[in-house]
């Protein structure tokens, strides 16, 4: 084995000078055929990659600055194109939305999501298709949403119950909202997806068909991560196989875990179709992809991997957006007393003090929709649009798009633009008070959800769910920084994964405000 080491660094360094070569003939060539959009001068092997740093929509933004709204890159031997400004998003969301359709194949998409057999990351196919249409028609339509808005109401109603009783539990009132949020929305998702609640807090309470907060969680943060993390396989590939961050690893047996988790669910599942018979009736989404498995009138085959890819879509799309983005926004009313007070007494008027928030009351809040609009335009929960990858060669504003090409739409600089937004770096609700912008996907001036046919399926949904719980926890609390926390000095640091997400969970002082009844919860009632 010794002998053969030094034998294998020497063939290591032909192999990665041969490709260096290659690469930079391969880049001359490109210059020659293709008018591409300017960028930085790319370094052999590993490209621009030296010029991201951990939190890329940063990174990113300020090299537009510097190359412009339409940029050239290249990620290790991957040619990328950021899109940065309105016109942009447009040329590639809307205008050129066939050509940018596709998702480039990665790791995260192999490992992670059964192959690429969910929506996120599979190609734009039949399948894609088929299971878009079945979203839209049976999964995720009005009827569904409706059917299911006990479940969400009473989630909402349970996480102010274990508020009130922690802030009454401390002398100072002082509760860490974060952990409260993701365990509301975690619980929303199963309920609706699943069927009932997966996820129990503390040890204590696990049992055999459920995981604590703290288990769950984990596997939804480390499914962010890497979902999110640019593993150097994906853009080098050549190095793929050394696994140098170890990512691949990582993915492996997070997929394991989620795996056994989700097998558990179906043949939960399974065996309550077996035993009512011919009474069954599909109570949640998986019941309803479960009764299309091997369905003979489907185009395209349902899998049993394929209806675990999808459930578990629905825990990456969903309960960390919808938190972190209620999170943000409580963030930027405890500095803003004064947005705060508006927000609060628009609740008291429309709503008062004698019940909670319906989501039947949201089209008759205004200021509260302006709040959650500039919270996405602040702090857009995914400031990288999912990539896309085109399928053919493309012309945008006069530049060459050559087929194969990473495209990426950096949304935190599109509301970022001066030219845009008056005074972008404010937190003003007011400037969407009696405006069009809406968050649907035609107005690329903010575009949280995404556009075109790539656009998240989901976005009703999380809008119900933010909604309603940021209403509450506003209506049923006053709120306000700890004694001796100023505004100024309240940390506003980002972590980047799939998503962005506060560094330091928010802490903030509850004070009830609601008749003490509200406050019981449903399993109390």
């Amino acid at each position: 084995m010794t002998e053969l080491a030094p034998w294998t660094s020497f063939l290591a360094v032909v192999l990665a000078t041969v490709f260096v070569l290659v690469t930079a003939l391969f880049r001359r060539r490109n210059r020659k055929l293709y008018k591409l959009p300017p960028g930085p001068r790319a370094w052999p092997v590993i490209g621009n990659l030296n010029l991201v740093g951990p939190l890329p929509h940063h990174s990113l933004y300020l090299l537009s600055s510097q190359y412009g709204p339409l940029m050239s890159l290249r990620f290790g031997s991957v040619p990328v194109v950021v899109g940065s400004s309105v016109d942009a998003a447009r040329s590639i969301l809307k205008t050129n939305d066939l050509a940018f359709i596709d998702r480039p194949m990665t790791a995260a998409g192999k490992y992670t999501a059964y192959n690429n057999s969910n929506m996120l990351w599979s190609q734009y196919d039949d399948y894609w298709r088929q299971m878009r249409k079945l979203c839209q028609i049976e999964l995720l339509c009005a009827k569904q949403l409706k059917l299911h808005e006990h479940a969400r109401g009473e989630e909402v109603s349970t996480m102010l119950h274990d508020l009130y009783a922690e802030s009454s539990s401390t002398g100072r009132r002082t509760v860490v909202l974060s952990d409260h949020l993701m365990i509301t929305n975690l619980n929303m998702i199963t309920r609706m997806v699943l069927g009932k609640k997966y996820v129990v807090k503390g040890s204590s309470g696990s049992s055999e068909d459920t995981t604590t907060a703290e288990e769950f969680g984990w596997m939804l943060q480390e499914l962010f991560f890497l979902t999110g993390a640019v593993n150097i396989g994906d853009v080098i590939p050549w190095l793929n196989w050394l696994d140098l961050q170890g990512y691949i690893g990582r993915m492996k047996r997070l997929s394991k875990m989620l795996d056994r988790f989700l097998e558990k669910v179906l043949d939960e599942h399974d065996e309550r179709r077996r035993r009512d018979g011919e009474a069954f009736v599909a109570m949640d989404m998986v019941d309803k992809l479960l009764q299309l498995v091997d369905d003979p009138n489907l185009k395209v085959p349902i899998t049993r991997d394929g209806v675990k890819a999808f459930a578990l879509e629905f825990f990456v799309a969903g309960p960390d957006s919808a938190a972190s983005t209620v999170e943000w926004a409580m963030t930027e009313l405890v500095k803003k007393p004064e947005v705060l007070a508006k927000a609060t007494e628009e609740l008291d008027r429309v709503v008062g003090r004698n019940r909670l928030i319906a989501e039947g009351d949201i089209p008759n809040l205004p200021y509260l929709e302006a709040i959650v609009k500039e919270t996405m335009r602040m702090h857009p929960v995914l400031p990288l649009l999912t990539p896309r990858q085109s399928r053919e060669d493309t012309s945008v504003d006069g530049y060459d798009i050559p087929a194969g090409t990473r495209v990426l739409i950096n949304v935190m600089a599109i509301c970022r633009d001066p030219t845009v937004w008056d005074a972008p770096m404010e937190f003003r609700p007011e400037r969407f008070l009696g405006s069009s912008v809406d968050v649907k996907g035609q107005d690329l001036e903010l575009v949280p959800f995404g556009s075109g046919r790539r656009m998240c399926p989901g976005r009703t949904l999380g809008l119900k769910m933010v909604h309603a719980t940021l209403g509450n926890l506003l209506h049923a609390f006053h709120w306000r920084l700890p004694d001796g926390v100023a505004a100024d000095e309240l940390s506003m640091e980002e972590i980047f994964r799939l998503n962005v997400v506060r560094k330091v969970p928010l802490e903030a002082v509850a004070e009830p405000k609601l008749p003490a009844h509200l406050y019981v919860g449903p399993d109390r009632e």
